[in-house]
């Protein structure tokens, strides 16, 4: 949506662009970063920045909030609590909520899906429980589905609200959250524990699978969907077999009998070793219809873009630090990034295997270069588009891979035949498919990891994670030509802090049953096969 006059076109160091929606808390916007990072910014209403107990609670939470580390979660990058109406900063999610998806559509998704996303949405409550935080509001407008799996946002920060009265929320032990997602403690005003998160869980899987509410419907009144939570069970009728156990448990009444996040990742999972993870099985996790509304999402981005802003870095320079400066008084300052798990590669560039790049110093006396959001935002378009069948912007972005030879010395399971029946069908060879992973030197921090996924001349078939002690960067690259040799188009960042880099197009050639990996800038790696219960 589009900012209103009343809208301020500026909010800490970050540009606002239009609004993404507006909560009990504040208004919420799509905002960059003047280094190009597009982010969320929630602004507080300016009447509950004005109660002393809200603030100082907003505070804690904040500063617990900073600390969670984990893929499947929106990072909180910067915020200032002490400022005439507070704020906070996270990462920008380029994807619809839950409640968008099925709710908009009444279309509940296919339990392959579903599956995929309880083990999503199990690991980011296992990263927010790590913190100490309890999440309290997890329900389907507060998890957002992107191209790579399922993330969950707004954690911790609704128990700010608990302290304020006269607002439209509740009193101290009052219950904060969404009557249909709500646990049985909530709605009685009981202590809560982290097993009340692993409740609302249950609630937003039944939602998910069936496209309605497991103690009522939407229309239902607030108490008496409440007095189903607490006192019947809930209507699983319509839940696939292969997850009403599932959901059943996480939807116990008493918090001891709960599931773990972690046992629920393992019963999700079904004991695969990872084979329920987002392309796993070298399928999108997401239906192929929600799949390109994920591209019309990112075009709309990019049209909230400002042409003017066109200081982009040159694909394979070495990409600036960020140096993060003095804190007004108050002000919490921005973390960077913790380590975490997902699709993105960047490291120290005196050591960068390929142009890929991870952040790294800036060179003395050099004003530091921005990458662009220009050009930001054109990649990130172009990799939702080509993963939703847009060949042509990728197959204008690469260049034809024949002409290069194979210098394969063996095999690793795969016939000369159907290696050359793949590539006539312009598909990648069926042993180059799989997770690889390389060292640089002897360090055990600096990780270079890709999954290569089965794909057509366009798609995207290449996810990769680079990280390090400090940082970790995710990218994505479409395939060009199917080989053997196989040759990728340039890379895209994926997530990551604003030092990661895309890379230029690379070329991949199976050496003795190991693959090396060389840029056209001349960096190469060698990456090893991953066995299937190392890949997660």
């Amino acid at each position: 949506m589009p900012l209103d006059a009343q809208d301020p076109a500026r909010i800490g160091d970050y540009r606002l662009l239009g609004r993404l929606g507006e909560g009990g808390m504040g208004r919420v916007f799509l905002a960059r970063s003047d280094r190009g990072r597009a982010v969320a910014v929630k602004l507080v209403r300016a009447e509950l920045a004005g109660e002393e107990e809200f603030r100082a609670r907003f505070r804690r939470e904040v500063r617990a909030a900073q600390q969670v580390a984990g893929e499947w979660t929106a990072p909180v990058l910067d915020a200032d609590t002490e400022a005439e109406t507070p704020w906070l900063a996270t990462g920008y999610i380029a994807g619809p909520s839950l409640q968008q998806v099925v709710g908009g559509s009444g279309t509940p998704l296919p339990e392959r899906t579903v599956r995929i996303l309880a083990a999503g949405l199990a690991r980011a409550l296992g990263s927010i429980h790590a913190a100490g935080i309890i999440h309290r509001d997890l329900k389907p407008s507060n998890v957002l589905l992107t191209i790579d799996g399922p993330r969950v946002i707004d954690f911790g920060i609704a128990r700010a609200l608990e302290a304020v009265s006269g607002h439209g929320v509740t009193h101290t032990g009052g219950a904060i959250g969404s009557p249909g997602f709500m646990s049985p403690e909530q709605v009685r005003g009981a202590p809560l524990t982290p097993a009340c998160d692993v409740f609302s869980l249950g609630a937003v899987l039944a939602y998910a699978v069936t496209g309605r509410q497991p103690f009522g419907t939407a229309d239902s009144l607030a108490h008496a969907v409440m007095f189903r939570i607490a006192q019947e069970e809930p209507d699983l009728s319509a839940v696939p077999e292969g997850l009403r156990g599932l959901i059943a448990g996480a939807l116990a009444k008493d918090p001891g009998q709960r599931p773990t996040p972690a046992q629920l990742v393992a019963q999700a999972e079904g004991g695969s070793g990872g084979g329920d993870r987002p392309g796993a099985d070298d399928e999108p996790w997401l239906p192929a219809a929600l799949t390109a509304r994920l591209g019309r999402h990112a075009v709309e981005l990019l049209a909230a873009e400002n042409p003017q802003n066109r200081d982009t870095a040159r694909d394979g320079e070495p990409p600036t630090a960020v140096v993060p400066t003095p804190s007004a008084p108050g002000r919490a300052p921005a973390s960077p990034p913790p380590p975490s798990r997902g699709p993105a590669a960047h490291s120290p560039a005196a050591t960068a295997p390929h142009s890929d790049a991870a952040p790294s110093s800036a060179p003395a006396g050099k004003p530091p270069r921005r990458r662009g959001a220009g050009a930001a935002l054109v990649t990130a378009a172009a990799l939702v588009l080509a993963g939703a069948g847009a060949v042509a912007a990728y197959a204008l972005m690469s260049t034809d891979g024949s002409g290069l030879r194979s210098t394969d010395a063996g095999d690793a399971g795969g016939s000369g035949a159907r290696r050359t029946a793949e590539s006539a069908k312009g598909r990648l060879p069926a042993n180059y498919l799989g997770t690889w992973e390389a060292r640089l030197g002897d360090s055990h921090d600096e990780v270079r990891r890709f999954t290569l996924t089965q794909g057509k001349p366009g798609d995207i078939v290449l996810t990769m994670t680079a990280t390090g002690a400090d940082y970790r960067c995710e990218f994505a690259a479409a395939l060009a030509h199917a080989g053997p040799p196989v040759r990728l188009g340039p890379s895209t960042v994926v997530s990551g802090p604003d030092g990661c880099s895309p890379g230029s197009a690379s070329t991949l050639e199976m050496v003795n049953g190991k693959l090396r990996r060389t840029s056209d800038d001349g960096k190469a790696l060698t990456y090893r096969k991953l066995p299937s219960d190392k890949r997660s």
